[in-house]
Order: C-alpha cells, then sequence, then structure tokens
C-alpha cells in the first residue's frame, strides 16, 4: 500500500492559456481511516480558487472517495459552490461478483438533476478523482512502456470508458528541483468507443509514495497545470526528489 494513513499533499493550481499561466488556486489531497463508513478510508481532495480569480470565477470544490480495505470504490461524493451555485454529485456502488451498481444521484438544494443506477457487467467502475487513487495502488514492477489499464468512470447518466496509458520514466522539473516520475496519459473513448483523445496527464512519484507530483487536464479553453507544493506525513521518504528540499517535503 503506497498511502499513508494521515498524509496531507498540496498543489498550486495554474491555467495556462498560450504563454499565460496564472495561479488559478490551490488544491490539497488528504488519505485517512475514517468512521463516516465501517472500516472504510477517505480519499480527500479540496479546491479553492485564489482571490484574483474569484473575482472572475469563484470556485470552492470538495471531493471525497470511500474506500474499502480491498481498494473497492463505495461511496464517492462531490460538493461544488461555484460562481454561487451549489450542486452535489453522489455516487454509491455496490457489488456482486463480476457486476457493479453505481447510483448515480446529482442534486442541488432546491431540485434534483439526476437519480438514476448504472451498471457494468466488468471492469473495474470509479468516479474521476478514483482514477489517480487508483494508479497510485499498481504494482508498477508489472508495467511495461505502453501498456493500457482499462476502467469505465461514473458522470451523470453515463459510464464512460477511459484507458491509462504508461509512458514510463519520465524526469520533470520544477522550480529548481527534478522529480523522478511514472507517467500515465488517460484517454477517454468517444461515444462510439471506437476513438480516444489524450485528455489528462499525470505524473506520479518514482518510489514508495506514489504520490502525484503533477497533472495536466486539457480544457475546453486552455489547460489546467497542478504542480506539488508540499507533503506531510507520507509513508516514505520522497525520494524521486533531486535537490530535496526537507522544508517543503517531511515525512
Amino acid at each position: 500500500m503506497s498511502l499513508n494513513d494521515g498524509e496531507e499533499t498540496t498543489y498550486e493550481v495554474y491555467f495556462k492559456w498560450g504563454i499565460l499561466m496564472p495561479r488559478a488556486g490551490e488544491a490539497k489531497l488528504s488519505f485517512a481511516a475514517t468512521s463516516d463508513h465501517a472500516g472504510a478510508a477517505r480519499y480527500r481532495m479540496h479546491f479553492a480558487t485564489t482571490r484574483f480569480f474569484d473575482a472572475i470565477y469563484k470556485m470552492r470544490d470538495t471531493l471525497d472517495c470511500y474506500y474499502a480495505p480491498d481498494f473497492s470504490l463505495l461511496y464517492a461524493v462531490k460538493h461544488s459552490d461555484e460562481g454561487g451555485y451549489s450542486l452535489t454529485d453522489e455516487l454509491t456502488f455496490s457489488y456482486s461478483g463480476n457486476r457493479t451498481v453505481v447510483r448515480s444521484h446529482r442534486y442541488t438544494p432546491a431540485t434534483t438533476k439526476i437519480d438514476t443506477s448504472l451498471l457494468s457487467i466488468s471492469g473495474h467502475v470509479f468516479d474521476m478523482f478514483g482514477v489517480v487513487f487508483y494508479l497510485r495502488t499498481l504494482d508498477w514492477n508489472k508495467l511495461k512502456t505502453g501498456d493500457r489499464v482499462t476502467c469505465k468512470v461514473a458522470i451523470g447518466r453515463d459510464l464512460v470508458h477511459i484507458a491509462c496509458r504508461y509512458s514510463g520514466r519520465t524526469i520533470i522539473a520544477r522550480e529548481q528541483r527534478k522529480y523522478r516520475t511514472h507517467r500515465f496519459t488517460v484517454e477517454i473513448y468517444d461515444k462510439a468507443f471506437e476513438q480516444t483523445h489524450a485528455a489528462t496527464e499525470i505524473w506520479i512519484s518514482d518510489d514508495e509514495n506514489h504520490m502525484p507530483v503533477k497533472i495536466r487536464s486539457k480544457l475546453k479553453i486552455g489547460a489546467a497545470e497542478i504542480y506539488c507544493k508540499s507533503a506531510t506525513n507520507l509513508k516514505a521518504p520522497l525520494k524521486c526528489v533531486t535537490d530535496f528540499n526537507p522544508a517543503a517535503v517531511q515525512k
């Protein structure tokens, strides 16, 4: 298991549009045991825009994923407050053999937008945030460059097929530091499930922690880039870092 109970990481989020790349916000990820679901652990992300972006489009989003001890996803919920508009997305997972049933419930304080069930008869099913968690639990010693890990993501009324393509080891640089990482490209299938397009790239630390170091996601306009700023209570020292700074990264 690469995640440690009590792990917390902080990320800076940038909006990239051409040569412009302003800082858009800060995201915090945490992993810890919880009493909300018996025997479960919670993987949480909280995102808030900067004061500058608040004036343009204020966002306060919290995503929670609850996992059983075998890493099966039990429940995922996203609370969004974007520009004064509040929305909640709930996904409840149940399993029977190879079958996965997901109850998708989307609602505002005033009305229900979606309340339906999605059925998958094979393969892993997550929410989009859960894909990052899943990659962190893989045995990378068994992966070869070009390998594809497939799964499905529950979004609203749909199960979207995606593939995470392993691109091997690579080094990325950020603020006078270099990180040895494993790189994955997340490919999303179109509605006909015949073609894909690369939507997200994820760089994960090449050490025992399997910690996300950088994430780049394409947007309708530009892209979002996320960089690790600091980490505490990791499972092991962050040995993937060159020019190690113990003030920023602690065990």
